[in-house]
């Protein structure tokens, strides 16, 4: 009994030299924060970011949101700087990040270059943010439209915030329909409403031999996969279904509807010109085109007016959502002012509404999207004729989206993807054995 206690004597000194390490660590590390501020010394945070838009498409001053937020930020956090690495080409930003890794130098907080969230999170590059999101009383993830904000997770581990999306709508030429006699879609339409209106408009209507007036432009075996329900991968990029049975009704339908065109491939040019009755279009499209001083005439000619995509029989009127995500660097001294400035960015609501004014991007937290501000700004965007974006549309749409496949293979899985479907489409492969084997070859491309 006598050498138990002594063994236990030993352990309590022990920890209480641990402890006292500890708080002389500790001691040493407040007077030397108390030094750096009575010295004048900042506590530096460092942002890595790109210039120019996530959605290849025009962009003005690219900065001023984060300048704005970066102000905002410091007034209240005296002491505290933020710094970035202007000029980065979102081409370049990638490379650059890499090395920044590489040397152990990646700033605190950072912009995460797309399909690369399962390799910075994987190689634990990426802070887990399950952690400080759940001590966080005055964060609350069910402010995000879901899609979004799942875009952040790997394996059932939050690693980042999504700063703004971009996702899809069908734009419908009014004008041909009204010419038609045929009423305006509404948001419950069915691929087959979709065949029909398609089969109805297109034809020749200058009575010269040649189909002039089209149903759709740029409408994808994608776009149809996502509408019957499926996902092309599972969550973490480790499998494919392209043998789904709803991929092939997918397929189907496309072959029905190019077939209507009659060999002919339709442009954007001809949607410009008021000769198509349909064409899926990307928010950021949208927004590029509206605004001055990148408005063009495209849409001067005829109304235009937007619904939900059309639905297949074994989903709804789902659409893919892309989204730009933030995370922590896990080597960060800076944690917890690396959270409250990217919630600066991804959270607050100050930021999200500058995204209305200055980003083609939409905001993805969802009051701001909903806001009396963003309807306004989409019917000043859109004077005379032309109709705005009824925002319960993309409340609706952003809700129901899926969200963007995000592993490092996604790209090359896709171009495999579309060059072998295009081949079926074509009538040169089979449907049936095809879909199987092109789910087989990518499966084995994802394990590489």
């Amino acid at each position: 009994m006598r050498r138990d206690r002594k063994m236990g004597k030993k352990q309590f000194a022990a920890r209480l030299a641990i402890i006292g390490a500890a708080a002389i660590l500790l001691l040493i590390a407040a007077v030397y924060l108390n030094r750096r501020r009575q010295s004048g010394e900042d506590e530096i945070l460092r942002f890595g970011m790109f210039a120019g838009s996530y959605w290849d498409v025009p962009n003005g001053n690219c900065y001023e949101i984060i300048d704005d937020a970066i102000a905002r930020f410091e007034k209240a956090h005296p002491g505290v700087k933020v710094e970035y690495v202007s000029g980065i080409l979102k081409e370049d930003y990638s490379e650059w990040l890499a090395e920044q890794v590489l040397l152990g130098k990646e700033p605190d907080v950072f912009l995460i270059p797309a399909g690369e969230l399962a390799t910075l999170a994987s190689s634990r590059i990426l802070k887990n943010l399950n952690g400080v999101i759940q001590k966080d009383k005055d964060f609350h993830k069910e402010s995000y439209y879901q899609a979004a904000y799942r875009y952040g997770n790997w394996k059932q581990k939050q690693y980042a915030l999504p700063y703004e999306s971009v996702t899809t709508l069908m734009f419908v030429n009014k004008t041909l329909l009204n010419n038609e006699g045929i009423a305006m879609p509404g948001n419950t339409w069915s691929w087959n409403d979709f065949l029909t209106i398609c089969r109805q408009v297109t034809k020749d209507t200058d009575h010269n031999g040649i189909t002039d007036q089209f149903g759709y432009y740029g409408y994808s075996w994608q776009d149809a996969a996502y509408s019957n329900g499926l996902s092309l991968f599972n969550e973490d990029g480790t499998a494919s279904y392209f043998g789904d049975e709803r991929m092939e009704a997918a397929l189907r339908f496309v072959k029905e509807l190019e077939e209507i065109n009659q060999g002919y491939t339709v442009t954007a040019k001809d949607f410009d010109k008021g000769k198509v009755a349909f064409r899926p279009l990307a928010f950021s499209e949208y927004r590029t085109y509206k605004p001055y001083p990148w408005r063009i005439k495209k849409y001067s000619d005829f109304e235009w007016d937007c619904v939900k995509m059309p639905s297949g029989p074994s989903g709804g009127s789902r659409t893919e959502l892309n989204t730009l995500l933030m995370g922590i660097s896990s080597r960060t001294n800076h944690e917890t002012m690396a959270w409250e400035f990217m919630k600066t960015l991804c959270y607050e609501e100050d930021t999200q509404l500058a995204l209305l004014q200055q980003s083609q991007g939409m905001p993805v937290i969802r009051k701001v999207t909903e806001s009396p501000q963003f309807q306004a700004l989409l019917k000043s965007e859109a004077p005379g004729r032309n109709a705005a974006v009824d925002m319960n549309i993309i409340g609706q749409v952003m809700e129901e989206a899926v969200e963007m496949p995000n592993f490092r293979l996604y790209p090359s899985a896709m171009t495999m993807a579309d060059g072998e479907i295009s081949r079926m489409l074509k009538g040169e492969a089979s449907m049936d054995s095809g879909l199987l084997k092109l789910q087989r070859e990518i499966n084995a491309l994802l394990k590489e």
